[in-house]
């Protein structure tokens, strides 16, 4: 399974405008591959354009939290991915658990998950 998430510089899960970072995971050898973020930074459509930037990367899930992701982002990834909600606040726990957590994989969120 190929699952994502948007990681800052210490590698937090954090909301899409504000991880310079898109990790792609590969959840079958664990093997790792980090994209530059397009979406980072940006005042205005930095989730939108987060989540453009990794629907193009064709990802099977997405790691997030609650806050991570904004109606739109939300509406544009439905579908195309499933969403893997976590507690973990690093990357280094989703790793260390990753079984786990590809297992909690969903095609559809709360929307207290996505709301602003």
């Amino acid at each position: 399974m190929k699952i994502v998430t948007v990681v800052d510089d210490e590698n937090y899960i954090v909301p899409l405008e504000f991880g310079n970072s898109i990790m792609v995971i590969d959840s079958d050898n664990k093997d790792i591959k980090e994209y530059e973020n397009p979406g980072f930074g940006a005042t205005h459509g930095g989730k939108e354009r987060a989540m453009a930037g990794i629907i193009s990367l064709r990802p099977d899930a997405i790691v997030v939290k609650e806050g991570t992701l904004c109606p739109g982002s939300y509406y544009m990834s439905r579908g195309r991915m499933k969403y893997i909600p976590t507690g973990h606040e690093k990357l280094d726990e989703v790793m260390k658990n990753l079984k786990d957590v590809s297992e909690q994989a969903v095609p559809e969120l709360d929307p207290i998950m996505y709301q602003e």
